[in-house]
């Protein structure tokens, strides 16, 4: 399979696993406006891309990502015909994660700081190295907390919760961030890329049909993207006629029965 290129990611695709990787770590994944078209027009080849599965969202180097780039985002905003573009750039990204048909899982090592956690909630799935730190520091930027940030956390923890975040802009660690909800895993940072990758491979290994009606039915009852949930009376009828299905409760009954004759 021949992969795009794309400015500040690299995309490497795996058999049915995708790893996309925010690749700016000489300024620890700063999301720039071109890095996040980059990340745009990777979804957008990923998901007509029908054989790949699981996509594992990570930074390279040492961080996850520092956040939007103040810089480039302040050079855009001052031009008129470039403010909408850079204004609406993180959002779009987010948006262009929730839309893939694959089960997303963010792989977070490092800082994750601002926009970079409104990637990483945009993802399915969150894993952590014990060792990540978190902030949304953008009311301490003097800007609210934008790209659908505010909707996106408010779907994984309380309200209060919500405010204590983003208004003290207090750094926290991957222990409370999972204790919170934020996070589906924390691991040994040293571990992080392996458990990352087992996880992919097992998920990659399920029948299609129910981890699609699965991700659509928690996105359509959390208002993500067009209300699209499969009802269960639906989902149970076509999956019991789904030769790969079948498949998978063979290799089950299988795996949990057969082992007791023995």
């Amino acid at each position: 399979m021949s992969v795009p290129s794309y400015p500040h990611l690299e995309v490497v695709v795996d058999g049915p696993v995708a790893m996309v990787t925010l690749d700016r770590p000489e300024v620890l994944n700063a999301l720039s406006v071109e890095l996040l078209e980059s990340l745009i027009g990777a979804c957008d080849w990923l998901g007509a891309q029908p054989g790949i599965r699981v996509v594992v969202l990570t930074g390279a180097g040492r961080t996850f990502s520092a956040g939007a780039d103040l810089s480039t985002v302040e050079h855009l905003l001052g031009e008129p015909t470039g403010a909408r573009v850079a204004a609406t750039a993180g959002d779009r990204a987010a948006s262009a994660i929730e839309s893939l048909d694959a089960v997303t899982i963010a792989a977070i090592q490092g800082r994750c700081v601002g926009g970079g956690v409104v990637l990483a909630l945009a993802c399915d799935l969150r894993v952590a190295g014990d060792t990540a730190r978190f902030s949304i520091p953008e009311v301490d930027l003097g800007i609210p907390l934008a790209w659908g940030g505010i909707p996106r956390l408010l779907r994984e923890v309380p309200p209060a919760v919500a405010r204590d975040l983003v208004l003290t802009c207090r750094e926290f660690d991957a222990a409370e961030a999972r204790q919170l909800g934020l996070l589906s895993r924390v691991c040994p940072s040293e571990e992080l890329p392996g458990v990352v990758a087992e996880l992919a491979g097992q998920l990659a290994a399920k029948a299609r049909l129910p981890v699609r009606a699965t991700l659509d039915a928690v996105r359509a009852t959390l208002g993500i993207g067009a209300p699209v949930g499969w009802s269960d009376a639906d989902s149970l009828l076509t999956a019991v006629r789904d030769p790969e299905c079948r498949s998978a409760a063979e290799q089950y009954l299988a795996r949990v029965f057969g082992s007791r004759d023995g």
